[in-house]
Protein backbone atom coordinates (compact mmCIF):
# COMPACT_ATOMS: atom_id res chain seq x y z
CA UNK A 1 0.00 0.00 0.00
CA UNK A 2 2.77 2.41 1.00
CA UNK A 3 4.76 1.67 -2.49
CA UNK A 4 1.05 2.86 -4.43
CA UNK A 5 0.49 5.63 -2.60
CA UNK A 6 4.37 6.72 -3.64
CA UNK A 7 3.41 5.92 -6.98
CA UNK A 8 0.54 7.89 -6.68
CA UNK A 9 2.10 10.96 -5.76
CA UNK A 10 5.17 10.79 -7.59
CA UNK A 11 2.62 10.83 -10.61
CA UNK A 12 0.92 13.52 -9.69
CA UNK A 13 3.69 15.38 -8.66
CA UNK A 14 5.02 14.97 -12.35
CA UNK A 15 1.88 15.87 -13.50
CA UNK A 16 1.66 19.14 -11.25
CA UNK A 17 5.16 19.91 -12.51
CA UNK A 18 4.17 19.32 -16.46
CA UNK A 19 0.89 21.90 -15.85
CA UNK A 20 3.71 24.38 -14.06
CA UNK A 21 5.77 24.73 -17.10
CA UNK A 22 2.92 24.88 -19.56
CA UNK A 23 1.47 28.01 -17.30
CA UNK A 24 5.12 29.10 -17.29
CA UNK A 25 6.38 29.46 -20.88
CA UNK A 26 5.30 31.90 -22.91
CA UNK A 27 2.55 31.57 -25.61
CA UNK A 28 3.81 31.03 -29.40
CA UNK A 29 1.41 33.17 -31.66
CA UNK A 30 1.61 30.99 -34.56
CA UNK A 31 3.50 29.73 -37.44
CA UNK A 32 5.31 32.51 -38.88
CA UNK A 33 6.74 30.15 -42.07
CA UNK A 34 7.06 27.19 -43.67
CA UNK A 35 10.05 26.84 -45.48
CA UNK A 36 10.48 24.61 -48.53
CA UNK A 37 13.61 24.04 -51.41
CA UNK A 38 12.25 23.82 -54.90
CA UNK A 39 13.95 22.83 -58.15
CA UNK A 40 12.47 26.03 -59.69
CA UNK A 41 11.79 28.75 -57.91
CA UNK A 42 9.94 30.51 -61.21
CA UNK A 43 7.80 27.21 -61.50
CA UNK A 44 7.04 27.33 -57.12
CA UNK A 45 6.15 30.68 -57.13
CA UNK A 46 3.74 30.75 -60.55
CA UNK A 47 2.27 27.62 -59.20
CA UNK A 48 1.42 29.61 -55.57
CA UNK A 49 0.46 32.65 -57.68
CA UNK A 50 -2.35 30.69 -59.42
CA UNK A 51 -3.20 29.70 -56.06
CA UNK A 52 -3.58 33.59 -54.85
CA UNK A 53 -0.81 33.84 -52.56
CA UNK A 54 1.78 36.57 -53.69
CA UNK A 55 5.05 36.99 -53.82
CA UNK A 56 5.62 39.61 -51.08
CA UNK A 57 8.96 40.58 -51.47
CA UNK A 58 12.34 38.27 -52.04
CA UNK A 59 16.39 38.31 -51.16
CA UNK A 60 19.06 37.87 -53.39
CA UNK A 61 22.83 36.35 -53.45
CA UNK A 62 25.69 38.47 -54.01
CA UNK A 63 25.47 37.41 -57.85
CA UNK A 64 22.39 39.15 -58.00
CA UNK A 65 20.01 36.02 -58.07
CA UNK A 66 17.03 35.16 -56.20
CA UNK A 67 17.85 32.87 -53.29
CA UNK A 68 15.36 33.49 -51.22
CA UNK A 69 11.39 34.16 -52.16
CA UNK A 70 8.55 35.16 -49.31
CA UNK A 71 5.18 33.95 -50.33
CA UNK A 72 2.59 35.81 -48.61
CA UNK A 73 -0.10 33.44 -46.91
CA UNK A 74 -1.17 36.72 -44.50
CA UNK A 75 0.24 39.50 -42.47
CA UNK A 76 1.90 36.42 -40.03
CA UNK A 77 2.50 33.77 -42.38
CA UNK A 78 4.12 33.13 -45.10
CA UNK A 79 6.11 30.01 -47.33
CA UNK A 80 9.91 30.67 -47.57
CA UNK A 81 11.02 29.09 -51.10
CA UNK A 82 14.77 28.62 -51.83
CA UNK A 83 16.10 27.45 -55.47
CA UNK A 84 17.55 24.32 -55.40
CA UNK A 85 21.53 24.18 -56.40
CA UNK A 86 22.52 21.16 -57.67
CA UNK A 87 26.80 22.50 -57.59
CA UNK A 88 26.54 22.51 -53.29
CA UNK A 89 25.07 19.40 -51.96
CA UNK A 90 23.72 21.14 -48.77
CA UNK A 91 21.59 23.00 -51.17
CA UNK A 92 20.91 20.43 -53.91
CA UNK A 93 17.86 18.01 -52.03
CA UNK A 94 14.04 19.86 -52.60
CA UNK A 95 11.59 19.62 -50.21
CA UNK A 96 10.73 20.44 -46.20
CA UNK A 97 13.68 22.81 -44.45
CA UNK A 98 12.27 23.60 -41.32
CA UNK A 99 9.24 25.68 -39.59
CA UNK A 100 9.20 28.72 -38.12
CA UNK A 101 7.00 29.84 -34.98
CA UNK A 102 6.27 33.13 -34.04
CA UNK A 103 6.54 34.71 -30.38
CA UNK A 104 5.48 38.06 -29.33
CA UNK A 105 8.48 38.18 -26.62
CA UNK A 106 11.19 36.16 -28.51
CA UNK A 107 13.61 36.96 -25.42
CA UNK A 108 11.13 35.30 -22.63
CA UNK A 109 10.64 31.83 -24.67
CA UNK A 110 14.50 31.63 -25.48
CA UNK A 111 15.23 32.36 -21.57
CA UNK A 112 12.80 29.73 -20.16
CA UNK A 113 14.01 27.02 -22.84
CA UNK A 114 17.01 27.50 -21.43
CA UNK A 115 15.93 27.57 -17.96
CA UNK A 116 14.61 24.41 -18.53
CA UNK A 117 18.09 22.82 -20.09
CA UNK A 118 17.28 23.44 -23.93
CA UNK A 119 20.38 24.66 -25.86
CA UNK A 120 18.31 27.50 -28.13
CA UNK A 121 21.50 29.77 -29.63
CA UNK A 122 21.28 33.54 -29.10
CA UNK A 123 18.68 35.49 -30.28
CA UNK A 124 19.82 37.69 -33.21
CA UNK A 125 18.76 40.11 -36.12
CA UNK A 126 17.83 37.97 -38.82
CA UNK A 127 18.26 39.23 -42.40
CA UNK A 128 14.56 40.49 -43.30
CA UNK A 129 15.26 42.76 -40.13
CA UNK A 130 13.26 40.37 -37.57
CA UNK A 131 14.75 39.00 -34.52
CA UNK A 132 15.75 35.13 -34.33
CA UNK A 133 16.45 32.25 -32.87
CA UNK A 134 17.21 28.07 -33.50
CA UNK A 135 16.86 25.16 -31.46
CA UNK A 136 17.57 21.40 -32.76
CA UNK A 137 14.59 19.40 -32.53
CA UNK A 138 13.70 16.00 -32.90
CA UNK A 139 16.00 13.49 -35.32
CA UNK A 140 14.95 13.47 -39.12
CA UNK A 141 15.49 10.27 -40.99
CA UNK A 142 18.88 11.31 -42.18
CA UNK A 143 19.91 10.83 -38.20
CA UNK A 144 19.94 14.67 -38.35
CA UNK A 145 18.47 17.22 -35.61
CA UNK A 146 15.95 19.40 -37.64
CA UNK A 147 16.17 22.65 -37.20
CA UNK A 148 12.87 24.50 -35.67
CA UNK A 149 13.35 28.59 -35.91
CA UNK A 150 11.47 31.19 -33.75
CA UNK A 151 11.47 34.74 -35.02
CA UNK A 152 9.58 38.36 -33.76
CA UNK A 153 8.42 40.62 -36.13
CA UNK A 154 10.00 43.80 -35.92
CA UNK A 155 9.10 47.41 -36.91
CA UNK A 156 10.60 48.50 -39.96
CA UNK A 157 10.98 44.71 -41.04
CA UNK A 158 10.31 43.68 -44.67
CA UNK A 159 7.70 41.29 -42.95
CA UNK A 160 6.31 44.65 -41.15
CA UNK A 161 6.67 47.06 -43.85
CA UNK A 162 4.38 44.63 -46.14
CA UNK A 163 1.18 44.68 -43.48
CA UNK A 164 -2.26 45.01 -45.22
CA UNK A 165 -0.16 44.27 -48.70
CA UNK A 166 0.18 41.28 -51.26
CA UNK A 167 -2.93 40.34 -49.86
CA UNK A 168 -5.61 39.40 -53.08
CA UNK A 169 -8.87 38.19 -52.75
CA UNK A 170 -8.93 35.01 -54.46
CA UNK A 171 -6.78 33.18 -52.21
CA UNK A 172 -7.61 28.96 -51.86
CA UNK A 173 -6.88 29.59 -48.14
CA UNK A 174 -6.34 32.46 -45.17
CA UNK A 175 -4.11 30.61 -42.58
CA UNK A 176 -1.43 28.25 -42.03
CA UNK A 177 -3.46 25.46 -39.81
CA UNK A 178 -0.84 22.97 -39.22
CA UNK A 179 2.50 21.70 -40.62
CA UNK A 180 3.52 17.87 -40.74
CA UNK A 181 6.81 17.54 -39.22
CA UNK A 182 8.57 14.01 -40.45
CA UNK A 183 11.07 12.32 -37.72
CA UNK A 184 12.97 9.05 -37.17
CA UNK A 185 11.00 8.42 -34.26
CA UNK A 186 7.56 10.03 -33.69
CA UNK A 187 6.97 8.77 -30.22
CA UNK A 188 10.02 10.90 -28.82
CA UNK A 189 9.29 13.71 -30.91
CA UNK A 190 5.93 14.36 -29.31
CA UNK A 191 7.42 13.83 -25.99
CA UNK A 192 9.93 16.51 -26.87
CA UNK A 193 7.16 19.02 -28.21
CA UNK A 194 4.59 18.02 -25.12
CA UNK A 195 7.01 18.04 -22.59
CA UNK A 196 10.16 20.53 -23.33
CA UNK A 197 8.30 22.73 -25.80
CA UNK A 198 5.09 23.07 -24.12
CA UNK A 199 2.94 21.74 -26.98
CA UNK A 200 -1.16 20.50 -26.04
CA UNK A 201 -2.20 16.61 -27.04
CA UNK A 202 -5.60 16.69 -28.76
CA UNK A 203 -7.84 14.49 -27.94
CA UNK A 204 -8.18 11.33 -30.16
CA UNK A 205 -5.54 12.54 -32.59
CA UNK A 206 -2.37 11.74 -30.55
CA UNK A 207 0.29 12.86 -33.17
CA UNK A 208 -1.45 16.30 -33.83
CA UNK A 209 -0.45 18.74 -30.86
CA UNK A 210 -1.78 22.07 -30.53
CA UNK A 211 1.22 25.07 -30.12
CA UNK A 212 1.15 26.53 -26.78
CA UNK A 213 -1.05 29.84 -26.86
CA UNK A 214 -4.26 30.95 -28.33
CA UNK A 215 -3.28 30.61 -31.92
CA UNK A 216 -5.46 27.21 -32.30
CA UNK A 217 -2.52 25.93 -34.86
CA UNK A 218 -0.84 22.55 -35.06
CA UNK A 219 1.50 20.45 -35.92
CA UNK A 220 1.54 16.90 -37.15
CA UNK A 221 3.96 14.51 -35.66
CA UNK A 222 4.58 11.83 -38.71
CA UNK A 223 7.26 8.90 -39.39
CA UNK A 224 9.69 9.79 -41.75
CA UNK A 225 8.84 6.81 -43.68
CA UNK A 226 5.21 8.49 -45.12
CA UNK A 227 5.87 11.99 -45.97
CA UNK A 228 10.32 11.44 -46.92
CA UNK A 229 11.31 15.09 -47.81
CA UNK A 230 8.01 16.18 -49.10
CA UNK A 231 6.25 18.94 -47.06
CA UNK A 232 2.71 18.53 -46.23
CA UNK A 233 0.57 21.26 -44.65
CA UNK A 234 -3.06 22.77 -44.30
CA UNK A 235 -4.88 25.94 -45.19
CA UNK A 236 -7.70 26.99 -43.44
CA UNK A 237 -10.51 28.34 -45.63
CA UNK A 238 -13.43 29.68 -44.57
CA UNK A 239 -15.62 28.71 -47.82
CA UNK A 240 -14.68 25.57 -49.55
CA UNK A 241 -16.44 25.73 -52.43
CA UNK A 242 -15.45 29.14 -53.35
CA UNK A 243 -11.49 27.37 -53.50
CA UNK A 244 -12.76 24.85 -55.27
CA UNK A 245 -13.61 27.03 -57.88
CA UNK A 246 -10.64 28.41 -58.08
CA UNK A 247 -8.41 25.90 -58.39
CA UNK A 248 -10.70 24.72 -60.98
CA UNK A 249 -10.75 27.66 -62.60
CA UNK A 250 -6.57 27.14 -62.74
CA UNK A 251 -7.18 23.60 -64.11
CA UNK A 252 -4.98 22.61 -60.60
CA UNK A 253 -5.73 18.80 -60.16
CA UNK A 254 -8.12 18.34 -56.67
CA UNK A 255 -8.83 15.23 -54.22
CA UNK A 256 -11.79 15.96 -53.01
CA UNK A 257 -13.09 14.69 -49.88
CA UNK A 258 -16.37 15.89 -47.37
CA UNK A 259 -14.43 18.45 -45.70
CA UNK A 260 -10.92 18.92 -47.55
CA UNK A 261 -9.17 19.79 -51.13
CA UNK A 262 -6.03 17.98 -51.41
CA UNK A 263 -3.38 19.20 -54.14
CA UNK A 264 0.32 19.22 -55.30
CA UNK A 265 2.73 22.12 -56.25
CA UNK A 266 5.56 21.34 -58.69
CA UNK A 267 7.70 19.79 -56.11
CA UNK A 268 5.38 17.31 -54.69
CA UNK A 269 5.05 19.14 -51.41
CA UNK A 270 1.04 18.76 -50.31
CA UNK A 271 -1.35 21.04 -49.54
CA UNK A 272 -4.72 19.96 -47.87
CA UNK A 273 -7.85 23.34 -47.44
CA UNK A 274 -10.24 22.71 -45.10
CA UNK A 275 -12.76 24.59 -44.23
CA UNK A 276 -12.20 24.88 -40.19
Amino acid sequence: MRRLITLALFFASTLSLQSLRAQQTPALAGIAHIAIRVRSLDAAREFYNNLGFEEAFHLTGKDGKVNESFIKINDHQFLELYPANPDNPKQASIGFLHVCFEGDDLEAIHDDYVSHGLTPIAVRKAGAGNLLFTLAGPIDANGAAQNLEYTQYMPGSLHSNDQGKHLGEDRVGDEIHSVAIAVKDPAAARDFYLNQLSFKSIAGDPMFLHMPGNSGQEVEITTAGSLGAKARFALRTENLSKAARLLHKQHISVLKSNDTLTISDPDGNMIMIRAL
